[in-house]
């Protein structure tokens, strides 16, 4: 009886051990594979666009300030702000009464300065008159030396007088001609064809042009055609050139992409707080005379292309391994990875993708233009999967950095 019994335990036994035996194999046949250690990311096909993004302000194409030459009061003025002008359309007067004062006196002055002129000539004649006579008197013996003297110094102050007066007759000549150029200025007149895009004075407003002329209007030739002065960061202005297209957006027209061109980028640098940059001009068609004077604007000028080009994320360049640990934990330190010269990339392929065993390797590529998210591989690596970042494993001692995306 004892042994039938210790038999029937051992069997009892024997199939709970077979039981958890089972169980074991199967959660480790059926257990999920370990999590991958690297997060890989596919060389594509696609376009790589090289854009330069920067901010600027809408001016028109061509622009002219209109001042006044001379100081007066505004009596009228003919235009106002978008008004359609001509050149030599009068824009506005001012009060001519001084300047019509001024060019009487000048006459007067004139006329006077004629009138010593004749008298000049008149004494002239005189003088040379008395002295011919003495002259002649001294060669027929009965005059003196002392006559005759005085006879040439008469003549030779006649003759300054007279050419005194026609200097004082040309220095009046020209004021008159000064007082008539002032009269005129009192009238304003467009330069050019345009479109009146500021207006500085009222009728009645005093005009002081003493020191330099003040700005009464602001024309602009035509709206059609504007332009951007985009600053450029000194970073970013080597890869500028001109010609090359451009999109302008403003706020007022979200999602409406107007069409440029670079037509000079100017050697001038701006320097503000420290940060240097450059001004490239950026010309717009505005058929539509949507964009206005003063607008900010935000320029994207595609500084270069690469149509259907073989890419790979930038994330890739940029991904650095993890360095090895040991049973202890402690670093193992690699080789210094030798430094790569410019248009020389470094990625890390995978080679091998077994859950848990992965491996991956070092590969030095050529690579081309980025447009911040892709760069144009030049390599053809083929169909291999490219490493971006790393997550936690054991060997990293738990310092995963989380997948990035670019």
């Amino acid at each position: 009886m004892g042994t039938k019994r210790w038999l029937g335990r051992l069997g009892v036994l024997a199939i709970i051990a077979a039981l958890v035996a089972g169980i074991v194999a199967w959660r480790i046949r059926t257990r999920p594979p370990p999590p991958p250690r690297y997060v890989t990311g596919d060389v594509t096909t696609g376009d790589v666009i090289e854009v330069v993004q920067s901010t600027g302000q809408v001016k028109p194409l061509t622009e002219v300030q209109v001042g006044a030459q001379v100081s007066g009061r505004i009596t009228k003025v003919y235009v106002d702000f978008n008004s359609i002008v001509k050149a030599g359309d009068v824009l506005a007067e001012i009060d001519p009464t001084l300047f019509g004062a001024q060019i009487d006196s000048n006459q007067a002055q004139l006329e006077a300065a004629n009138a010593s002129v004749v008298r000049s000539e008149a004494s002239l004649g005189t003088a040379k008159q008395r002295l011919e006579r003495a002259k002649k008197m001294v060669a027929e013996g009965v005059g003196s030396q002392a006559d005759l003297d005085t006879a040439q110094g008469a003549y030779d102050v006649a003759l300054a007088d007279l050419a005194a007066a026609k200097a004082q007759v040309a220095q009046l000549r020209a004021v008159l001609r000064s007082s008539t150029t002032n009269l005129q200025y009192t009238r304003i007149f467009s330069p050019i064809d345009g479109v009146v895009i500021s207006r500085a004075i009222d009728p009645g407003q005093t005009v002081a042009a003493s020191f330099q002329a003040p700005t009464l209007f602001v024309i602009a030739q035509d709206l059609r055609k504007m332009r951007v002065l985009a600053d450029i960061d000194e970073a970013d202005v080597g890869r500028l050139r001109e010609g090359i297209e451009a999109d302008v957006s403003v706020d007022a027209f979200p999602g409406e992409t107007f069409r440029g061109t670079v037509s000079q980028v100017r050697y001038s640098p701006l320097n503000q707080s420290g940060v240097v940059t450059y001004a490239a001009v950026v010309e717009v068609d505005n058929p539509d005379v949507k964009l206005r004077p003063g607008m900010t604007a935000t320029v994207s000028i595609r500084s270069a292309e690469a149509k259907g080009a073989r890419r790979l994320p930038n994330a890739a360049l940029r991904f650095k391994p993890a360095p090895e640990r040991d049973k202890d934990g402690k670093e193992i330190k690699a080789p210094p990875l030798e430094p790569l010269p410019p248009k020389k990339g470094r990625v890390y392929v995978l080679t091998d993708a077994t859950p848990g065993a992965e491996k991956i390797e070092p590969r030095v590529v050529d690579v081309g233009i980025t447009d911040g998210i892709f760069t144009a591989l030049l390599t053809d690596l083929g169909p291999v999967k490219v490493v971006i970042d790393e997550n936690d494993s054991p060997s990293t001692g738990g310092r995963g950095r989380g997948p990035r995306l670019f």
